[in-house]
């Protein structure tokens, strides 16, 4: 493949390392000339799968995109430049990935200058840039979740070689700031407060597509913040793969619930933050939620099993009981707190005993909301070297009967909800009626209601009037 140039290939067991004092890097941001040059007239668009942290890249790559002189196209179709960005937390995101690349071969053959780009978390997984570059040689640029700031170099070195490039660092260290962003939201904002995860859940690809560990300075986190409230942001959420072990990595004693007391002093109207780890979950935080208003009473909290036994083999560091404990907590701090979770079904070897723990834990607690997956392996962690004496009949037979238990929870909290008042932050118009506006409440329930399309971004008090159970009917207050 004389026509590929293959920078850096990523490598597991690379991305396993730690660098003890990571680099906080600040330069502006450069533009190569020829880069400046194709882009004039040009237009890119950048198509995402996956997290919330999937979509801060792609606001990220838009800033260096526009940062360059591209203008940000209304489709794929129309766009100049192409960027698919991927996810690898389970194998069906992944076959989407080849079918939505197959798309642009078209498109190539009618235009040479069409670039094509594929990177995301996908790209970090061994082999799956070979296999693409392989399979479709009209991909141009292919570069993962840690090569993101050195994107407009990675262009400029493809148009000046004229051949397609593959670099995947495996190793992440550093944290650049000052990254330029265009924002997809005028009202809502992600900010990034940690990289990576050190959990090594055994059934879980993040540690190696995003890294070991890594704290953004607080006054970055802050600085960012406060410029989000001055823009007029109704609502910041705080990301991070495990978002309340900010600041294990300063060893100076700074927690999460410093940072996020700090960011909710900034006086932002609305403060969320995802996703947390039970493990992590400290007293310290539950009473900052409890102190500011402005800090959504609204948590999403990961089970993933209801079995200690489970638990244990997923590597995930607490018991049923811990977990339980803590919801306790939770609802006796904070009384109404929304609480949301994940879970999966099927993992090697679950029994009917291990089984039943995960449904009895969800009757007991009663989530709001629930992500329900059947478990999907995933290659290079310990869980897809397992071997697995459960059928796929009975997995989905096992996932049927779990999205009923959690539906009667979800059923239960939404029939609560009729009759009263609620503070909705407004998204806009409702994408089956314009006439009918969507928001969502403190608790993250979405509420749709009749009102003038002026009220997009701001928050307003409304009444519900129906229930059902996924998504409310409501009228102005």
């Amino acid at each position: 493949m004389a026509r590929v140039i293959f920078k850096s290939v990523p490598d597991m067991s690379k991305a396993r390392n730690r660098l003890e004092k990571p680099k906080t890097i600040r330069d502006d941001v450069f533009v190569p000339e020829n880069v400046k040059k194709f882009a004039e007239g040009r237009s890119y668009f950048v198509h995402t799968y996956g997290c919330q942290g999937n979509v801060r890249d792609e606001e990220v790559m838009g800033g260096y995109f526009e940062k360059a002189g591209f203008t940000k196209a209304a489709s794929e179709e129309e766009a100049d430049l192409v960027i698919i960005n991927t996810c690898a937390v389970r194998e069906n995101a992944e076959e989407k990935i080849y079918g939505e690349i197959g798309k642009f071969k078209k498109k190539h053959q009618a235009d040479k200058n069409f670039t094509l780009g594929v990177c995301g978390c996908m790209m970090q997984e061994e082999n799956a840039a070979k296999k693409i570059m392989e399979s479709y040689p009209y991909v141009n640029l292919i570069f993962g979740t840690h090569n993101i700031p050195n994107i407009l170099n990675l262009l400029s070195e493809h148009l000046d070689k004229k051949k397609d490039l593959v670099d995947v660092v495996s190793f992440a260290g550093n944290i650049t700031e000052n990254l330029p962003s265009t924002r997809l939201d005028k009202y809502k904002a992600f900010v990034n407060i940690t990289y990576g995860c050190d959990k090594f859940c055994t059934y879980c690809i993040v540690p190696y597509t995003r890294g070991r560990e890594r704290s953004r300075a607080k006054e970055d986190v802050l600085a960012e913040c406060k410029q989000l409230v001055e823009e007029g942001y109704q609502e910041i959420t705080l990301l991070g793969q495990n978002v309340n072990s900010y600041g294990k990595d300063f060893h100076d004693g700074t927690s999460f619930a410093t940072i996020l007391e700090e960011v909710a002093k900034l006086g932002i109207p609305r403060l969320r933050f995802m996703t947390s780890h039970p493990w992590d979950f400290s007293d310290e935080m539950l009473d900052v939620i409890a102190k500011y208003p402005n800090i959504m009473k609204c948590i999403h909290l990961p089970v993933q099993s209801g079995s200690t036994s489970m638990l244990r083999r997923m590597g995930r560091r607490y018991t049923r009981e811990s977990y339980l404990d803590l919801v306790n907590r939770i609802r006796t701090k904070i009384p109404g707190c929304a609480l949301t979770t994940d879970i999966i079904v099927g993992f090697p070897n679950e029994t009917d005993e291990e089984f039943e723990d995960t449904l009895s834990l969800c009757e007991d607690v009663k989530y709001d909301a629930a992500f329900t997956f059947i478990y999907s392996p995933r290659k290079g962690t310990p869980a897809a070297a397992m071997e697995d004496n459960v059928s796929e009949q009975k997995k989905h037979e096992r996932f049927d009967r779990l999205l009923k238990v959690v539906e009667a929870g979800v059923v239960f909290h939404s029939s609560l909800m009729v009759g009263k008042t609620y503070d909705v932050l407004v998204d806009g118009p409702s994408k089956k009626d314009p006439e009918v506006l969507s928001g969502y409440t403190e608790s993250n329930k979405l509420i749709n209601f009749r009102g003038p399309a002026s009220l997009k971004g701001t928050i307003v008090k409304v009444k519900v009037t129906e229930d059902h159970a996924f998504s409310m009917i409501g009228e102005l207050a």
